[in-house]
């Protein structure tokens, strides 16, 4: 993010590099960084002749720098942004030389999802001389509801632990599909509001009481009626709780317990530092552990295994619903 709000900044003075190299696994942050300076660096009366879009697939190395060497028409600069560039991959050392010797005039921003750069090779050279290299780092879950509470912050928004994690365990790490699910919602929610469960379900289409998040919540407590409830409403909507999914999600729970187990520093701080989760949920880990012995809980990994390999058809011929209530009894007795 610093380095993010760093970029941003330089390009608001007028520190304008002539490549803006944007590659990794996160595409949040590469679309970012090029609707940024797609947005900003020319005014309207300049995009006309001075903008333009390139796609990797439809392009070659040559037609980029062809594009990039001209100059531009009534304005200080041209700007050329070539998305799906990871799409050139194979030929993406040919920008050698123009990375050595860039268009003082050009912005050229290649947007290389999904990949990146072998920084030993030559390219990676150039362009960190001569422009700038960006890597946007995929963030793991746990790190998610972090990045949830930023974004919103920075907006003057907050948001309950319980919602933000609801909102990773429907949505996974995907920011994107995170940002415009929390974009949809502050339309219609005043500044400094504090974001609940409530308006994720009545907003967003995710019951609160009826998710993944909620079963692990039943199983820690060893709650086998709303356990029970939770996997009738489960086999009831199963494409919005997709098994493979389901057992994911207990897969970290009790990966976590196992390692919960096996702390000696179980002050609360240090549990969220190494397990991963914020500080709101440690308890439920410590009434886990009174609930689930570490033999328990290294047999419950097992079964998790074991139902994975049956939900996808292998050595099994049973329903959804019967393999998730098969578990289920298994690990609560």
């Amino acid at each position: 993010m610093n380095e993010i709000r760093a970029i941003v900044s330089d390009i608001k003075k007028g520190n304008i590099k002539p490549i803006y190299f944007l590659m990794g696994e996160e595409p949040y942050y590469i679309d970012k960084i090029s609707d940024f300076i797609e947005q900003n660096i020319l005014d309207e009366t300049e995009k006309g002749f001075n903008q333009q879009i390139m796609y990797g697939r439809d392009s070659s190395i040559e037609d980029i720098v062809s594009s990039a060497k001209r100059y531009p028409m009534m304005a200080d600069k041209q700007v050329i942004i070539v998305k799906e560039a990871q799409d050139l991959s194979r030929n993406i050392e040919k920008l050698v030389s123009y990375a050595e010797n860039p268009q003082p005039t050009t912005v050229l921003v290649l947007n290389y999802k999904y990949k990146k750069l072998d920084k030993r090779k030559k390219l990676c050279k150039a362009i960190a001389k001569s422009g700038l290299l960006f890597e946007s780092k995929k963030l793991y879950e746990n790190q998610v509801s972090d990045w949830i509470r930023r974004v919103l912050s920075g907006k003057k928004y907050q948001i309950e632990p319980k919602a933000a994690q609801m909102l990773v365990e429907f949505l996974g790490a995907d920011l994107s599909k995170i940002s415009n699910e929390l974009d949809k919602l502050l339309l219609i929610l005043p500044k400094e509001q504090i974001i609940t469960a409530s308006h994720i379900e009545d907003n967003i289409g995710i019951s609160k009481d009826f998710n993944n998040f909620e079963l692990r919540k039943s199983l820690g407590e060893k709650n086998i009626v709303k356990a029970n409830r939770i996997i009738n409403y489960f086999s009831e909507n199963p494409k919005n709780n997709p098994l493979v999914m389901t057992i994911s999600l207990l897969n970290s729970f009790f990966t976590q317990l196992l390692m919960f187990h096996a702390l000696q520093d179980k002050s609360k701080n240090a549990v969220a530092k190494a397990i991963g989760v914020s500080p709101y949920f440690v308890d439920e880990y410590f009434l886990a552990a009174r609930n689930y012995p570490m033999r328990k809980v290294a047999s419950i990994i097992a079964l998790l295994r074991e139902a994975d390999v049956k939900s996808k058809g292998v050595g099994a011929n049973q329903s959804q619903n019967d393999i998730l209530k098969e578990l289920l009894f298994t690990i609560l007795h």
